[in-house]
């Protein structure tokens, strides 16, 4: 049995161009993230640095554009100059966000460093909790001034000579949430952060700067909040961020499936927050959307406050099944059919917390399930999102009405002369019989058809059966007459790359 969807994508019907960093992820001083992730001296892989290479690799091939850092919670008590300088003078310091002791062995330089080892930019934080201008000011001299002051020499001193000449900043972290250290009203933290983003830029001109929007959609601050902080600091802004995390611990696999569409809805809504906002300035700046904490988080609670002040527990670390993975791909559509306004993403997290990557201190690598949609995305989702006209049987879940089988999008690659289709068949019991009619492109051939699908929609990858789910390129796409035809396996992720030709 199979139901019928169709797709018509057509060159000249585009949404949007791609930024490259909506593939961006996220690394906090939180768990094993840094400590056990990315920095593990005495591993067999570590190079002279102390940086797992296996880990290394493993982000390479993601091609991640942009990396968030240090948070997160973190970073809203985070005296950046604790991170820098020799590292047998930094300081020990009770790290409250995680209760966690924080030993500073990896700073801003040290991530500097990693980040260029893994292709990526860094999306830098400054702490707007327990500090403000000045100690924010102060950071963008340190990495951004090319020399001749005193913190741009004192990184010089630091052994870098050149700049590390970050250009995107984030104005702290979920500022609203009671659990934040320094939390604040929107006023407060609008009125703060205009006045940080503008000294920031006395600094360096060249700054993009995201300032936070509320944690959630959920929270009772929700849209008051985003529009009451761009109010206070519209001008000198030119993101606002987003963060939302989905999961299905009630158990109910359909309406976890629709997840997408709660996000869909919360890109829309801040989206008019903010043309409301350009309305009442009669501003002709538009702001942009930073989607920079997203992810399937699945783990309630923590372990840190029974045994508070470790270094580098385990925390967080969610064992992600191939229903996740399939939501996490609902959501990379959802992404791309926003592009035109969501310009940066950030898959929370990167390496063992509620990450794609998985570590065992001293020991293996694995990658879970929601590595592959998050690899295929960033590979093969560049160009233009086109705007695709769907028709698919549709369903209704607890929370959401008239969800559709069919979840997809493409991207059009003028340079490589190539379309990508990215498509999930929600259905957990039926295949899709899926017809796009790209006619509009002229000749077409596929290039191949990947899929990741598993029997179990529990199957997980773990450090014994790493290789449990994993994407095949046995998919069944053919062309046929200007169009492309496949069965879309029951709860399956898929990916259709095309050449034109």
């Amino acid at each position: 049995m199979s139901n019928r969807a169709s797709m018509i994508v057509d060159k000249d019907f585009t949404i949007g161009q791609v930024d490259d960093r909506i593939y961006g992820s996220f690394i906090e001083h939180l768990g094993r993230a840094v400590y056990g992730g990315i920095y593990e001296p005495g591993h067999p892989t570590a190079d002279g640095n102390g940086f797992r290479l296996d880990v290394l690799e493993a982000v390479r091939q993601l091609n991640v554009p942009i990396i968030r850092y240090p948070g997160g919670n973190f970073v809203s008590g985070y005296n950046w100059e604790d991170g820098v300088g020799p590292r047998e003078e930094r300081k020990r310091k009770l790290e409250l966000a995680w209760w966690t002791t924080e030993t500073n062995a990896i700073g801003t330089n040290e991530f500097a460093d990693w980040a260029k080892l893994a292709g990526s930019e860094v999306m830098m934080a400054v702490n707007l909790g327990t500090r403000g201008v000045d100690a924010a000011r102060n950071l963008v001299e340190y990495c951004n001034h090319p020399s001749g002051s005193y913190w741009s020499d004192l990184r010089v001193s630091h052994g870098y000579k050149e700049p590390h000449a970050f250009k995107t900043w984030c104005l702290g972290n979920e500022m609203d949430g009671p659990w934040q250290i320094g939390a604040k009203t929107a006023v407060e933290y609008g009125r703060l952060a205009n006045e940080t983003a503008k000294a920031m830029r006395w600094v360096d001109p060249g700054l993009e700067l995201v300032a936070c929007g509320s944690s959630g959609s959920s929270m009772n601050t929700f849209a008051e909040w985003e529009a009451t902080v761009l109010d206070l600091c519209y001008d000198n802004v030119d993101f606002l961020s987003l963060h939302t995390y989905y999961n299905n611990n009630k158990g109910d696999t359909p309406n976890f499936l629709a997840s997408s569409l709660d996000m869909d809805h919360f890109i829309d809504s801040v989206a008019a927050i903010c043309d409301y906002i350009q309305a009442k300035k009669k501003s002709k700046k538009k702001i942009y959307l930073s989607m920079d904490e997203w992810n399937v988080w699945k783990t309630q609670g923590s372990s840190r406050a029974e045994q508070r002040w470790q270094v580098g527990p385990p925390e967080f670390e969610d064992v992600y099944n191939l229903e996740d993975a399939l939501v996490v791909g609902c959501c990379l559509i959802s992404l791309l059919k926003h592009a035109d306004r969501v310009k940066m993403a950030c898959l929370a997290q990167l390496v063992n917390v509620i990450a794609p990557i998985s570590t065992e201190n001293g020991g293996p690598l694995w990658l879970q399930t929601t590595y592959f949609p998050y690899l295929h995305a960033s590979l093969y989702g560049r160009g233009t999102v086109l705007h695709p006209m769907i028709s698919s049987p549709k369903y209704d879940a607890k929370d959401f009405t008239d969800v559709p089988y069919l979840e997809a999008v493409s991207v059009y690659n003028e340079e490589l002369q190539e379309v990508t289709v990215f498509a999930v068949n929600r259905h957990l019991t039926e295949g899709l019989d899926l017809t796009v009619d790209l006619r509009s492109f002229g000749k077409i051939s596929v290039l191949e058809h990947l899929v990741l699908e598993n029997e179990d929609l529990k199957a997980a990858n773990t450090k014994d059966n790493p290789h449990n789910v994993r994407p095949h390129s046995r998919g069944n796409a053919i062309q046929d007459n200007g169009q492309i035809r496949a069965l879309l396996a029951k709860a399956s992720w898929n990916v259709i790359r095309l050449k034109i030709s």
